[in-house]
């Protein structure tokens, strides 16, 4: 059995983040809500922890899918409830996440914003939100927030698409 890793994404609204993580192979899980960095536990800002198999889809994958499918070149007014960050669980990932991202730096000719951030606390959100994507695809906001993202995961990064999206 392969071991299973989280990581936590934030940067637009968790409904899409959600949506997008979902569509992937090797991802197990994907808990919707609101994460607190650690070092300011009452900051919360909507985010996903995303739990995967390394082995179906590596971390640098998915921090390349977070990068494209939410403005993370981008400081807007909505950053307060809507913060670009990776979070992560263990000291060693913060490493890792430094080199990841200087590496995709080079995809983007404007600077990243997306910060690699310690994990602190998170909140579920409301159980009729979850799987909000899936569970209705045609709504007004999944066919003009979710789909062109699912859209995106499609064209460029196919092969680690599931079946199920197709």
């Amino acid at each position: 059995m392969h071991k299973i890793f989280k990581v936590g994404f934030g940067g637009g609204c968790h409904w899409c983040t959600e949506a997008v993580f979902m569509s992937l192979n090797g991802v197990k899980k994907v808990e919707q809500g609101f994460i607190a960095p650690k070092e300011n536990p009452t900051d919360f800002s909507e985010a996903v922890i995303v739990h995967y198999n390394a082995s179906i889809i590596e971390l640098k994958d998915l921090v390349a899918i977070h990068l494209d499918t939410h403005k993370s070149t981008e400081n807007h007014s909505m950053r307060k409830k809507y913060r670009s960050g990776i979070y992560y669980f263990n000291k060693y990932d913060k490493k890792t996440l430094a080199v990841i991202m200087k590496e995709l730096q080079q995809d983007f000719e404007t600077p990243l914003i997306t910060a690699a951030i310690p994990f602190g606390v998170f909140k579920s959100s409301a159980e009729r939100f979850h799987n909000y994507y899936f569970n209705d695809t045609e709504k007004h906001f999944c066919r003009t927030h979710i789909s062109p993202k699912i859209k995106l995961l499609k064209e460029k990064y196919t092969k680690h698409v599931s079946t199920k999206v197709q």
